[in-house]
């Protein structure tokens, strides 16, 4: 289920909301100058640690891993920053979006059980 086109267009856009997300908390819980270098640090690290760290033949990537981890780290970095995006909206003071971001990841794993199942046997 999870290699279904759909399912990967939704997980890409589910990656970009998390990681845009740590650009709002940067944005909205820090004042000036620090806002301006968080907005974009916050979200090149998520997006660096998302890129580098990988499951050697993951069939939702490339197959290549820069730095290749077991499947349960990757997994649980996955649920770090998809789910740690939720909480960087809710420590925004955006709680709303916050609970809408976090439900839809909570669907979107719940479909998406094969390839949890891959990563923990991984």
């Amino acid at each position: 289920m999870s290699l279904n086109p759909a399912m990967l267009a939704i997980r890409f856009l589910l990656e970009l909301m998390a990681i845009g997300s740590f650009g709002v908390y940067g944005w909205r819980a820090f004042d000036s100058p620090w806002r301006f270098l968080l907005v974009a640090l916050l979200p090149l690290i998520a997006a660096a640690l998302w890129g580098t760290f990988a499951v050697p033949g993951d069939p939702s990537r490339s197959g290549e891993a820069p730095v290749s981890v077991p499947g349960t780290v990757r997994l649980a970095l996955e649920l770090l920053i998809f789910f740690g995006g939720a909480a960087a909206l809710f420590a925004a003071g955006l709680p709303r979006w916050a609970l809408i971001s976090a439900g839809i990841l909570v669907l979107y794993q719940a479909l998406a059980y094969d390839r949890i199942a891959w990563l923990v046997k991984a």
